[in-house]
């Protein structure tokens, strides 16, 4: 058939992850909550809008999880690519292997959790996933031999739900960085040899940067990666099991010229805190951020951190005026007057982030930490940097009194723009 292209491996997710969301990353977070006062097909179309797609099926954009999947089998010789799910069953009839990834796939996670408890109704990402893995043809080629693969950052949450792990006929789970294991991995399944039902890749089998594929595609609203793992090591964070990883400004930029190249001209830096990229450690260093910044304002009309820690605008402001700087350089060169950034708080008591944080205030002392905290939000109040806070109830070894801690930061934090969100407690990290 002329638009059904030949291959092996289709990657794929359901409708809330395969979306741009309508060009602003922060509206995908509608998804991770329940449709509120309307019905949820014009909620789903707000916030999770389709994506174009050639007519092979495969999305224009598609989620960075999925590229770097897609990348590194390609590269492996494998014939693979992402298709999105309104055409995934033109496919399932020929392919051999399904891959599937989702930041949450039950609505476990952070704020999906939140959403299910104060609304009392199932978020859409839940719903949304389990729809697209009950169609009918996915089970007819399940029963005819097709072999189905699950990962991404929500893998853990496949122990929540066995009842779906058995039904859905999900063959592996993948918890963790995939590339240096993927290609045996999919070798083995290609040849109907036996695999493990669940792999945990530690730290022994985490990448190192030659063994991670760049994008062939564009991803959703630009998002290309900086670097991987964090070295603050807070307790409840899953990020802070990745060793760390500085990409080569000349591999940035191989991806934002894929972007680029296929229309997406705006972007975002992802790191779990972008202001350590190229650092001394936990000191954030001026001449690497800065030719990052210059790297992507070359190619893209606008630019926004995915994350950001708070001590680090603190001493990257104290010692260097690195986010005045930054800022100057963003707003000169694209004409955007504000930047996004998403920022943990976790919380305001310094006993209990002695006990879960230890490292969250370094280089200053932990017993500053509601301090730093509030200097960090007037210092980006100052720059137009309007940071998406989150804080943490129900923390291992919580009392009162550190609720109150709490409280009494927020109270601080009031004369500084921001949207705050209350977390529960996951257990993600160690």
């Amino acid at each position: 058939m002329r638009d059904i292209l030949d291959i092996d491996i289709a990657i794929t997710t359901d409708r809330t992850m395969m979306s741009n969301h309508h060009g602003r990353e922060f509206i995908g977070f509608m998804a991770t909550g329940p449709s509120l006062f309307m019905p949820e097909f014009l909620w789903m179309y707000m916030c999770c809008p389709k994506p174009k797609t050639d007519r092979f099926g495969r999305p224009l954009e598609a989620p960075y999880g999925l590229r770097k999947v897609e990348a590194k089998l390609i590269d492996s010789g494998f014939k693979a690519t992402i298709i999105d799910p309104d055409h995934i069953h033109r496919y399932l009839d020929r392919i051999k292997i399904l891959m599937i990834g989702h930041h949450d796939y039950f609505a476990y996670g952070p704020p999906s959790s939140e959403w299910w408890l104060i609304a009392k109704k199932i978020p859409v990402n839940r719903r949304s996933f389990i729809k697209f893995m009950s169609d009918e043809r996915i089970r007819r080629a399940k029963e005819k031999g097709l072999k189905i693969v699950a990962g991404g950052p929500a893998a853990w949450q496949w122990y929540w739900e066995p009842g779906y792990w058995e039904s859905f006929g999900i063959d592996v789970v993948i918890d963790g960085e995939s590339e240096r294991i993927l290609p045996d991995l999919v070798e083995r399944l290609l040849e109907n040899k036996e695999v493990p039902r669940y792999i945990y890749v530690g730290v022994n089998d985490a990448p190192s940067l030659d063994e991670i594929s760049e994008i062939k595609g564009a991803s959703v609203n630009g998002l290309v990666e900086i670097m991987r793992g964090c070295p603050r090591g807070c307790s409840f964070c899953s990020v802070t099991l990745r060793p760390l990883r500085y990409y080569p400004l000349e591999k940035i930029e191989r991806e934002i010229l894929v972007n680029v190249k296929n229309g997406v001209t705006s972007g975002i830096l992802h790191s779990d805190d972008v202001l350590l990229y190229g650092a001394k450690g936990i000191i954030p260093s001026p001449d690497p951020l800065l030719k990052l910044h210059e790297l992507a304002l070359k190619y893209y009309k606008n630019i926004a951190w995915s994350h950001a820690s708070l001590a680090a605008i603190v001493v990257a402001q104290r010692e260097y005026k690195l986010i005045s700087k930054l800022t100057d350089l963003i707003y000169s060169k694209t004409g955007q007057d504000f930047m996004g950034v998403e920022v943990g708080i976790e919380t305001g008591s310094v006993r209990l982030a002695k006990m879960i944080m230890p490292a969250k205030a370094a280089p200053y002392r932990v017993e500053e930490y509601p301090d730093i905290v509030e200097e960090a939000f007037a210092v980006m109040h100052d720059h137009n940097i309007i940071p998406a806070a989150t804080f943490i109830l129900g923390l291992p070894g919580e009392k009162p009194e550190d609720v109150d801690a709490t409280i009494e930061l927020l109270k601080r934090l009031k004369p500084y723009r921001s949207l705050i969100v209350p977390m529960i407690f996951v257990p993600m990290g160690v």
